[in-house]
């Protein structure tokens, strides 16, 4: 299969590496003028837990092709767009008239509405994922991560189309197990204000990288996300029919916490994709923290924890010192 990565950030560079490896055909597009400054590879140092329990950790400089232009006539099969929901509106324009006959893996986190997201993309033409994977780039620009054996892969209320199948198979090809998610509307919205959570309490004390063996921090992570599932609630989600993505949520805070804690402190791939997020200064904790709040006020839904925390997540304002 030719499948085009999106941008060159991390989950790109990580999963275009596990494709490549499968034998696709792989390349990356990236803004005009970027190809030149990233250079001719992508020097990776990544724990790939897809075989092996422990992991295996592949440390190699990976020569990748970069393009700068997408015209309406290429002929790759998949475009994998992974890109932090903010910009999603701005990549999708992007690619709507220069779509070809790919398909598109929209492949990350989403508070918006899916069908709404993808603008004018014909939904027939987009397959919906989400990514097991983490790290992020050092100053030294090599890509450290962690690598899982699986992906998410979902739909929106009926079985998969041959497109998305074709998808599938892709990172099957890869070694990924598959695991399916049948309400991925659902399923993105928890992980969405998961993630809102932890990077609540993450800006707090600086970056999620800061919440490493934080049994009191995880803690008030865990009642922010539980304060938010009635927001879930309220934009239309069955909470019954993601029991397992509630349960650690809804769980007492005096089991789970020390328990993330732990996990943090002591299991290397957990370990790994918290201190991959250290830059105090990134935007994605902010935007996925001001989203969250937004629609808790749009729909009247009490979020007093994500509220306390707005200095440290408020547009143009600097967190307190």
């Amino acid at each position: 299969m030719k499948i085009l990565m999106f941008g060159r950030g991390v989950i790109a560079g990580i999963y275009g590496w596990a494709l490549h490896q499968a034998g696709h055909d792989v390349e990356f597009y990236v803004r005009p003028g970027r190809a030149a400054a990233y250079g001719d590879a992508i020097d990776l140092d990544l724990l790939d837990l897809r075989r092996r329990l422990r992991g295996h950790r592949v440390a190699r400089s990976w020569p990748v092709r970069y393009r700068e232009t997408l015209p309406p006539g290429h002929d790759f099969d998949l475009i994998v767009l992974s890109v932090p929901h903010h910009r999603l509106p701005e990549a999708v324009a992007f690619l709507t008239p220069r779509l070809g006959d790919a398909t598109v893996l929209v492949f990350g986190s989403l508070w918006s509405e899916p069908l709404a997201a993808i603008g004018d993309l014909p939904p027939a033409r987009v397959a919906w994922g989400s990514p097991q994977a983490g790290g992020g780039f050092g100053d030294d620009g090599v890509l450290r991560g962690t690598l899982l054996p699986s992906v998410v892969f979902g739909t929106l209320g009926r079985p998969p189309s041959g497109r998305e199948r074709a998808a599938r198979q892709a990172f099957r090809q890869a070694g990924f197990r598959v695991k399916e998610r049948p309400d991925f509307r659902g399923w993105l919205w928890l992980h969405f204000v998961a993630n809102a959570g932890l990077h609540a309490q993450g800006l707090r004390r600086g970056s999620l990288a800061d919440l490493v063996g934080a049994t009191g921090d995880l803690r008030e992570a865990f009642r922010t996300t539980r304060e938010l599932l009635p927001l879930v609630e309220a934009r239309g989600v069955d909470l019954s029919r993601h029991r397992g993505s509630v349960l650690p949520f809804r769980a007492p805070t005096c089991l789970t916490a020390p328990a993330l804690a732990w996990l943090t402190a002591h299991v290397t791939p957990v370990r790994a994709n918290f201190a991959a997020h250290s830059d105090p200064e990134a935007q994605e904790p902010r935007e996925i923290c001001r989203d969250t709040l937004a629609e808790a006020r749009r729909l009247g839904v009490a979020a007093p924890r994500l509220e306390a925390a707005e200095p440290y997540f408020a547009r143009d304002e600097p967190g307190p010192a």
